[in-house]
């Protein structure tokens, strides 16, 4: 084994990094964060510029993946709608890490009263559709990101709380703990220095996962109309105005954003999944 990996580094050092699949959902995640980041310098057309006379068009040398219903170009608000399609998600995940630590770091360390009120209410939270409560939130504030992506973060609050709870009760009960204790350390030291670092790969895996979720619960409500406002990019819009396109006998505008709604979601989860294992591997 030694001899091995003394002569062939290179194929260790891929054998560690993952799997052919976790590799590619890692490529593929980079490059939907790389565009969305530079899609105002790599979009080739005005994504909401209107030509009718070029509605349905199919791909072309100026429009290489043709045009939706409005002659827009299909390529151009793929690119600028992938900003829109991962800043929703990533405002649902920090939302709910962030508090979902706290409120799971509370429970498990102070227990007693406060463990069983704040368990009971994420509890109450957890049984409540997240999907329902986003349509009742933009039924009362109007369409636009904002408000999904709070009922959304609620929603998927529990679930960051639970995990939480669990890993700081067992983190609590190491001997190290108790020696910060004696020490007179604050529990808000002990917490922040040791506690949370030590159970953060956790967490931050679990979040990757909720990103994709998010993704696909957000474009889900753009998709049936809810979401972001008619003519911003987004992936979900593009799919719900693709429906007429579809009916015409032009799937292509409304396909693509699907695939890559899918694919997206995919290498998300693949990619946090992956995480999970090699943590609950080096834990053993």
């Amino acid at each position: 084994m030694t001899a091995v990996l003394t002569r062939r580094p290179g194929i260790s050092r891929i054998r560690a990094a993952g799997s052919p699949l976790h590799l590619a959902c890692l490529g593929l995640v980079g490059v939907v964060v790389l565009a969305a980041l530079l899609a105002p310098w790599l979009v080739p057309h005005d994504p909401n510029a209107v030509d009718l006379g070029n509605a349905l068009a199919g791909p072309d040398a100026e429009h290489p993946l043709g045009a939706d219903a409005a002659g827009r170009d299909t390529l151009s608000r793929l690119l600028l709608g992938a900003r829109t399609s991962l800043l929703g998600p990533l405002g649902v995940v920090v939302f709910s890490t962030l508090a979902g630590v706290a409120v799971g770091t509370a429970a498990a360390w102070r227990g007693g009263w406060l463990d069983s009120l704040l368990s009971r209410s994420t509890e109450l939270v957890f049984a409540f559709p997240g999907m329902l409560l986003a349509i009742l939130i933009i039924s009362v504030y109007g369409e636009g990101l904002l408000a999904p992506v709070i009922a959304l973060a609620v929603a998927y609050l529990p679930y960051v709380s639970r995990l939480t709870r669990s890993l700081v009760l067992a983190e609590a009960a190491r001997p190290y703990v108790s020696a910060y204790r004696v020490q007179g350390h604050s529990a808000l030291q002990i917490c922040l220095r040791h506690v949370l670092p030590n159970i953060a790969p956790v967490v931050l895996a679990q979040s990757t996962i909720n990103f994709g979720y998010a993704l696909m619960d957000l474009a889900g409500l753009s998709f049936l109309g809810l979401g972001v406002p008619a003519l911003t990019p987004d992936w979900g819009r593009m799919v719900f105005d693709g429906q007429t396109a579809i009916q015409h006998g032009y799937p292509l505008s409304a396909v693509l954003p699907c695939a890559v709604i899918v694919l997206t979601v995919v290498a998300f989860n693949v990619v946090g999944e992956r995480w999970a294992d090699r943590v609950a591997r080096r834990d053993r």
